[in-house]
């Protein structure tokens, strides 16, 4: 699968030693600059997908999705990990039942769900947030992405290979971040409360365009 953009994007890559969420969520809004327009997040239905483990209430995805009066969290199933179709379809559901543009906020299984999910989303979608892609079976979806994204991926995330997650940002035109050796980015490794990732994450938003 693969998808279409209105222009080429090319991925830029942030390394942990760059301040990774400060210097490099500026320049992530400088390869978005045609999306500017100050979207702030009651102009959007944040949607927030989780891996297979879920996300507990020690979890970033949780903690974000508590603080933010537009967020949404989808629980995940038993059987997403072996069926990302089913999951994709319930992704497509959540975004299409919004009158609001979706910022979809993926991790692990999540964002291979997310990715599938794009072409069966009829209501907008502003843009994407993805940290530790896994996908456990069929490749992952290729092509531009049809709007800004993010990848944040670790150097030892004992789920995907680190070569292949910034091989994902550059088919997708993401701006990828290299987050160093910090495991799966979840409650496991330390990221509960998740401040970086928050405020790259508040500055991405800020920086879409309201469709």
């Amino acid at each position: 699968m693969r998808f279409k953009s209105q222009s080429r994007r090319v991925s830029t890559r942030c390394d942990s030693g760059d301040r990774l969420f400060t210097e490099c969520s500026t320049l992530a809004s400088r390869e978005a600059r045609s999306y500017i327009a100050a979207m702030k997040v009651k102009d959007a239905d944040i949607l927030f997908i989780p891996g297979t483990t879920g996300s507990d209430d020690g979890h970033w995805l949780s903690r974000w999705q508590g603080r933010l009066s537009t967020g949404r969290n989808l629980p995940s199933r038993d059987g997403d990990a072996d069926n990302p179709a089913a999951l994709a379809a319930r992704i497509a559901d959540a975004v299409n039942e919004q009158p609001k543009p979706s910022v979809l906020v993926a991790h692990g299984i999540g964002v291979a769900a997310a990715i599938h999910a794009i072409g069966k989303a009829k209501t907008p979608i502003a843009g994407a947030f993805l940290v530790s892609p896994w996908q456990p079976a069929e490749a992952m979806p290729t092509g531009p992405l049809p709007f800004p994204s993010i990848l944040v991926a670790s150097r030892n995330d004992p789920k995907y290979a680190f070569a292949n997650a910034e091989q994902l940002a550059g088919d997708w035109g993401s701006l990828f971040i290299d987050a160093g050796e910090i495991g799966g980015i979840d409650a496991a490794s330390g990221h509960g409360p998740w401040p970086e990732g928050s405020m790259t994450f508040a500055r991405f938003v800020s920086r879409l365009k309201p469709n």
